[in-house]
């Protein structure tokens, strides 16, 4: 499949995960990839390796998206090496779970300063770039609809993600230019590996609330973010679109 040729995409968070997933989708559907990761070099060089192997383009680039200047260089780094920007996948994103009691500022500010203003800087930094038939896809999650419980903050950031996807598809829509979010539901990830979620209460019961009966797997998230950014989805816009096997 070759629906995405000659287009260069930027993911940001793009080292492992959900995130790794669409940017090597993106790159074997002929895109150029501008991989970002903030710490994890070794899983962005992997995943840059899966991609120049597969016979597209790819680069990694380290950049915070929380820094106003690492924002700009990572869409500055897509622009240098490869000369436009048609694609860019905000993935990057942070997650702490905590009952009311426990929330401080730093747990706020760490989850929103990445999710949310992270997300709006990287997008502005590359507004200036992208043009007609170009697409914008925000990660976000389906706790914004399911509201767990001890998941205030984090739920809240992707509220915001939800709305701001709907303002910029507005603001950026005469332009030619397509935002929409796509809000996974749970996925094993090595993140949540990580977390302790894979086998516990939350995910048994998430999964035994699925439709289709299983857990996400980052591919599931990754073939739909290539639908989202080619030309077939070129009349879709401001829309939330839940990726999460059948959960509403």
């Amino acid at each position: 499949m070759s629906t995405l040729t000659g287009k260069v995409a930027v993911v940001t968070g793009a080292s492992k995960g959900i995130g790794a997933a669409i940017a090597k989708s993106l790159g074997a559907a002929g895109a150029s990839v501008v991989v970002n990761y903030a710490s994890d070099k070794a899983g962005a060089d992997k995943a840059v390796d899966a991609i120049t192997k597969a016979g597209s383009k790819a680069i990694a680039v380290k950049g915070d998206v929380s820094k106003a200047a690492d924002a700009q260089a990572i869409i500055d780094a897509a622009i240098q090496t490869y000369g436009h920007l048609d694609i860019l996948v905000n993935n990057s994103g942070v997650y702490e779970f905590g009952p009311l009691e426990a929330i401080t500022p730093e747990h706020f500010h760490k989850q929103f300063d990445i999710n949310v203003l992270g997300l709006l800087l990287v997008t502005q930094a590359a507004a200036k770039y992208l043009g007609k038939g170009a697409s914008i896809i925000n990660i976000g999650s389906l706790v914004s609809r399911i509201t767990p419980v001890a998941s205030s903050v984090y739920t809240a950031t992707k509220g915001a993600v939800d709305a701001i996807t709907g303002v910029l598809s507005l603001e950026l829509g005469p332009k030619g230019i397509r935002v929409n979010a796509l809000n996974p539901g749970i996925v094993e990830t090595e993140g949540t590996h990580a977390a302790g979620f894979i086998g516990s209460d939350f995910f048994n019961e998430a999964v035994a609330h699925t439709p289709l009966g299983r857990a996400g797997q980052p591919n599931d998230i990754a073939t739909a973010a290539v639908f989202l950014a080619s030309d077939d989805a070129g009349w879709i816009s401001g829309q939330l679109i839940n990726a999460a096997g059948g959960v509403r």
